[in-house]
């Protein structure tokens, strides 16, 4: 068992695995052993004999990654500028992830039927599905993309977010300009067929070289899609939204969202600060 344990913390090159890789390797196995205990082939799991401690992951979102207003909005318009038409369609699909807070795969399944447009003021979204990309040999359908319930919730229910003016009008032009697929959905390539992460990643690190400086290039600032969507959480905070409607919004729990973006509440020391002293008298 520890020789196994030595196996999982390791990657192919030998060296040491991620710790969020190596917790998740650590409970397949765990699984497993449960498994065979049920089946009477151990009397008991192994693995809980042995003392053994994981390394320590980082669950809270890191603020360095975290682009403010005026930034993402330049990202998004040069996403536009990246390639002849790839980064055009994909456009609408980052500006959701940062003004709706949306996971990717659950952009990759926004279709029209989901959306409430008005001609002026708020619009209305409804999260039915979401799309992520996985292995044919892990999806049921035996392809890439699968459709499947959204992440922490039940089968066949929904997430209701109320959308600002801007992305009802991206959302608007984007219909406009590519429609929508047979099945309904928004984003699409010009075959009909899925984007991967790796093409929509791609597009996103272009955009990064066309407005960021060098240094922020190589720094951690938003260096994946997904820090569009820890921005948008973060701005929700600090704009002073109640916690349980970010969370409602963002899919998250309560608990869950205070402990990943703790450290992106910003401006708040001076203001508990100053209870404490008022406290003190």
């Amino acid at each position: 068992m520890r020789l196994g344990l030595d196996v999982i913390s390791a990657t192919f090159s030998g060296k040491a695995a991620g710790a969020n890789t190596v917790r998740r390797k650590r409970a397949v196995l765990h699984h497993l052993l449960e498994l065979a205990v049920e089946q009477k082939f151990f009397p008991s799991n192994p693995l809980d004999e042995i003392k053994w401690t994981p390394p320590r992951a980082v669950t809270v979102v890191d603020p360095q990654t975290v682009v403010n207003p005026t930034q993402a909005r330049d990202l998004l318009d040069a996403v536009s500028r990246v390639g002849r038409k790839r980064g055009a369609r994909l456009k609408a699909l980052f500006a959701c992830v940062y003004y709706a807070a949306l996971r990717p795969e659950e952009a990759a399944d926004l279709r029209e039927k989901n959306l409430t447009l008005p001609d002026t003021g708020w619009g209305l979204m409804v999260l039915e599905r979401a799309r992520p990309q996985g292995t044919k040999r892990w999806t049921d359908s035996g392809q890439t993309h699968e459709s499947r319930r959204l992440k922490h919730r039940a089968d066949k229910e929904t997430r209701e977010i109320p959308i600002p003016p801007i992305l009802v009008t991206v959302l608007r032009e984007h219909i406009k300009a590519y429609g929508v697929a047979k099945d309904g959905r928004l984003f699409r390539t010009a075959t009909g067929g899925f984007y991967s992460s790796s093409a929509y990643s791609y597009v996103w690190q272009e955009a990064r070289k066309l407005t960021l400086t060098p240094a922020q290039v190589v720094s951690s600032l938003a260096a994946r899609p997904y820090d569009l969507r820890h921005a948008a959480v973060s701005l929700w905070l600090n704009a002073g939204v109640p916690a349980p409607e970010v969370a409602k919004r963002a899919g998250h729990s309560v608990d869950v969202l205070l402990r990943v973006y703790a450290k992106c509440l910003d401006g708040q020391q001076d203001h508990i600060n100053g209870k404490i002293n008022k406290a003190l008298g």
